[in-house]
């Protein structure tokens, strides 16, 4: 099994930022509720793997959101079902040695205080959980001031006192303490600004080494990042399953090595992340497109290169995925390569997504039969937009792909140089 040499902080950063924009314009929430929930920490003298797990948890505490209705909701101090997204947030951590840990943590990161004390629960995870609910709300307070960095200095007192008020029912008396002890100044609410706030986070990134993951420990980090994009939408659940399975099978066919061939499947699971960017009603629309809406999706696979860039480690499996949209006549987006610039990787990742989307339904059209998708392929290639060999591939193993694209019960195997 391969080895990848991977910055587990870097990781979770990058997948914070995938989840961050969920909110569209509200981009920065995972990192203010880190900052604030460390700081808080810190006044309360939590120290060593607590203060780390306690950044993990606050920067992916909204693991659990994909859709933007859903993260619209969180902007209120309260709403009903709150708790789902804790719900689903923690049981996609769950699924993930490396974060398992903190799931119990985001599961009642919105669970008042007069209920999270008494239950059977490490007090850590209890303190924890409710410091992240805390700054979460003084976030959501916030961002009706953080346009305007002054007026958000004029409402801090607002916010302030909100947040006393709840003391003891909403939140453990000792963490409000703490947190209007630090709120007194003027900085902990400058700290909030974008600028300032990305560079606080980078310190952070900066305290761990990279180490090395297996094949399985990385997918299953990754497999988060797929599983929060293709909950965005109906329309696109288990694409980037479909697309991973396919882009693997595909290198496989191609005689590339094993470690290539996990990279494909890789980066077939992260080549849609930068979908989080875009709103909901775009992505289940069933009519066409107008020039400003298309316009709009064009930015998602450069996107995806922006969430991806800063995981050292990952730069091919970044390129791959980002170029999911490059065409051989250099027609594609965002980079217009070209048939020099796309590597073979890349060009089995394009045909993957082409032909995976085309046997999914979608809201404008039904699933295809494969011969109606190697129809459209086939013009693909005619008009020089998909890669002549992986096409004749696919065509050659037409049911293995479909298998490989669709899910089932006989994915195809095969064979790989070591």
């Amino acid at each position: 099994m391969s080895k990848f040499s991977i910055n587990l902080h870097e990781a979770v950063y990058s997948l914070s930022n995938a989840l961050d924009l969920v909110g569209v314009t509200h981009i920065h929430h995972g990192k203010h509720v880190a900052y604030m929930a460390t700081e808080c920490g810190k006044k309360l003298g939590w120290q060593g793997a607590r203060m780390d797990d306690l950044f993990q948890a606050a920067i992916l505490h909204d693991s659990g959101v994909s859709k933007t209705v859903i993260h619209q909701r969180l902007a209120q101090f309260e709403w009903e079902d709150e708790i789902d997204h804790c719900k689903s947030g923690a049981k996609l951590l769950s699924t993930c040695p490396l974060l398992a840990k903190l799931a119990p943590i985001v599961r009642h990161h919105h669970t008042h205080w007069s209920e999270l004390k008494d239950l059977d629960l490490p007090m850590e995870v209890k303190l924890s959980a409710n410091c992240i609910y805390m700054v979460d709300r003084v976030d959501v307070l916030a961002l009706g001031f953080l346009v305007d960095q002054s007026n958000l200095l004029l409402g801090r007192e607002e916010i302030r006192q909100k947040i006393f008020t709840k003391r003891g029912e909403w939140f453990c008396p000792e963490l409000v303490d703490a947190f209007m002890e630090i709120s007194r100044s003027e900085a902990f609410w400058l700290l909030l600004e974008n600028e300032q706030v990305n560079g606080y986070v980078s310190v952070w990134l900066a305290e761990t080494q990279s180490r090395e993951m297996d094949f399985e420990e990385l997918r299953s980090i990754v497999s988060i990042f797929s599983y929060i994009v293709d909950a965005k939408s109906s329309f696109t659940k288990e694409h980037s399953d479909g697309v991973a399975r396919l882009a693997r099978y595909l290198g496989g066919l191609f005689n590339l090595s094993n470690e290539t061939c996990e990279m494909l499947e890789l980066a077939g699971l992260l080549h849609d992340i930068g979908k989080l960017r875009q709103p909901d009603e775009l992505l289940d629309k069933a009519g066409k497109l107008t020039d400003e809406e298309y316009a709009h999706i064009q930015r998602h696979s450069f996107d995806t290169y922006i969430i991806l860039k800063d995981i050292r480690g990952l730069e091919k499996i970044t390129a791959w995925a980002a170029q999911h949209h490059e065409r051989v006549d250099g027609s594609g987006y965002p980079y217009h390569l070209g048939d020099s610039g796309i590597s073979l990787e890349a060009r089995i990742v394009a045909v993957a997504d082409v032909f995976q989307a085309l046997a999914q339904k979608r809201p404008y059209r039904d699933p295809l039969n494969p011969d109606a998708i190697m129809e459209i392929l086939n013009e693909m290639v005619d008009d020089k937009k998909l890669d002549r060999s992986v096409v004749i591939c696919v065509d050659q193993h037409l049911q293995d792909c479909w298998l490989a694209a669709v899910g089932g019960d006989k994915v195809p195997k095969f064979d790989t140089i070591a």
